[in-house]
């Protein structure tokens, strides 16, 4: 049996059932759609940059997704790049970039493939890629039919998506991103890299401006891969930034006036979950037993030493989940997809 830790950022994870590779989009669907037939639990794995694998691993098939090939159109003043599920994120931002195609650059630096984007409606630094994804090819296990979905038919939503929602219904096969002709970034919407880059909210750079600043704000946090520094042996972020009623945020703010946050339609409010962590006593480094917090970044739970299991990032997590929502009356959600295991109650 494939042990499928060294799959995953985290270095997380006991053995799969049985594992294969797939390199076309049509193997993917075939190893797919022959699981389905055979009722066979089945596992997508892209980077694994976004995963918790249980340490009792995957009773069932793990389909590795390697397929490759990126195509690129016009729309007047729009490119369009299709690219295949397999092929690495951070390739195809250092690719628009050298293009001169704006609309991901800010986006620098995340790990994993193109598959996942959609699925997590991955961001960073003010951008997010349902702002730029036009269409998803995917398999619909489901109706058994290979579809094409609009962007309005993604559910897209803060860091997830109907693919998110209902993980057993479709496969990524392709995503088409609609990118800009320019010479400059789209405007920055981020206050932290508007500082790094020493501009004001809403100017524009070149997107290489914009990539650099985004990669030295990345390599600060810990959260560019890097084998030489163990605070990049993560998932990324662990939790979301919790998004409040206002009738929440009125419970928060009694609880601790003056709080930092961002203002949301429908007087909704996004909380950091970095500050709720700090606050409610889990520090940069904080650690239980193999497993730490990041000496670098609060949201990022890390296996530093290689030597952790699953149940104990899982118990950190729960520790650091619970201590919040004593102190706050807030929980938060964990941003990686869980396989095999949860947040204990």
């Amino acid at each position: 049996m494939q042990k499928l830790a060294p799959y995953t950022t985290l270095g997380l994870g006991g053995p799969a059932r049985r594992f294969a590779e797939a390199v076309t989009a049509e193997q993917l669907v075939s190893l797919v759609a022959d699981a389905d037939r055979r009722a066979e639990p089945t596992l997508v794995l892209g980077g694994g940059s976004n995963l918790v694998v249980a340490d009792e691993g995957f009773d069932g098939l793990v389909i590795r997704v390697a397929t490759e090939g990126v195509s690129v159109s016009r729309d007047g003043e729009e490119v369009l790049v299709t690219v295949e599920a397999g092929e690495d994120w951070d390739a195809l931002v250092v690719r628009a970039v050298a293009e001169g195609w704006a609309g991901i650059e800010c986006m620098s630096g995340i790990p994993g493939l193109v598959g996942s984007t959609p699925i997590q409606n991955v961001g960073a630094y003010g951008q997010e890629v349902a702002q730029t994804i036009r269409c998803v090819r995917a398999y619909d296990r489901k109706t058994r039919q290979v579809v094409d979905l609009e962007a309005r038919q993604c559910g897209f939503a803060y860091r997830t998506s109907a693919f998110k929602r209902d993980l057993a219904r479709h496969v990524v096969l392709a995503v088409t991103y609609a990118l800009d002709t320019s010479a400059r970034s789209t405007p920055i919407a981020y206050q932290e890299l508007a500082g790094r880059l020493g501009v004001e909210l809403g100017e524009r750079v070149s997107p290489a401006r914009a990539r650099e600043a985004v990669l030295e704000l990345r390599r600060g946090k810990g959260m560019v891969l890097d084998p030489d520094d163990p605070d990049t042996r993560s998932a990324g972020s662990f939790f979301t930034n919790p998004v409040l009623s206002a009738k929440e945020a009125a419970d928060l703010e009694s609880r601790a006036p003056g709080h930092p946050r961002w203002d949301m339609p429908g007087g909704a409010v996004k909380v950091p979950a970095a500050w709720l962590i700090e606050q409610a006593g889990y520090p940069k480094g904080y650690t239980l037993g193999p497993v730490r917090i990041s000496t670098k970044h609060t949201l990022a739970l890390t296996n530093p030493f290689g030597q952790a299991a699953t149940a104990d990032l899982m118990a950190l997590a729960g520790q650091v989940r619970d201590g919040v929502r004593e102190k706050f009356g807030v929980t938060l959600v964990n941003e990686p997809v869980l396989v095999n295991c949860e947040l204990a109650e």
